[in-house]
């Protein structure tokens, strides 16, 4: 089996009870990916997480740092100086963001074969690292 990177969007949604099939699609999916040992994330990931999980979806210190010290079951990912000008690169070779782009450096870096996420373009490689969308019912 080959790593995957988990994007914030599904943390976000593995929280959020707002959408049960979303949350119910992201909890398995992090749960299996902490359990299997090939779940990866970043510090970028982790940061994420923290701004929207204090803002839109209000929860309480004590709830973030419990699901942060979850999500070191996970490998992560520090974003170093290198890791930055190589999203730099991935920006301007794909035209996407550089925080997305950011998100597939630290992927490549890790040796991830997979991204899930609904914000990038469902099925396109992008680093030879091919981009799932979880959510949809085709995936």
């Amino acid at each position: 089996m080959s790593k995957t990177f988990i994007d914030t969007n599904i943390l976000i949604y593995a929280n959020d009870a707002t959408d049960a099939r979303k949350q119910t699609v992201a909890i398995d999916i992090v749960s299996g990916h902490v359990r299997d040992g090939l779940g990866v994330i970043s510090t970028q990931v982790m940061q994420e997480y923290t701004v929207n999980a204090l803002g839109k979806l209000r929860q309480a210190l004590p709830v973030i740092m419990h699901q942060l010290h979850l999500l070191e079951s996970l490998e992560t990912v520090v974003v170093k100086p290198a890791l930055v000008r190589r999203a730099l690169e991935v920006c301007s070779m794909y035209g996407i963001s550089y925080w997305d782009a950011l998100i597939l450096a630290a992927a490549e870096q890790s040796g991830c074969t997979r991204i899930l996420s609904e914000d990038l373009n469902a099925g396109q490689a992008y680093c030879g690292i091919t981009c799932v969308n979880p959510f949809d019912r085709e995936a």
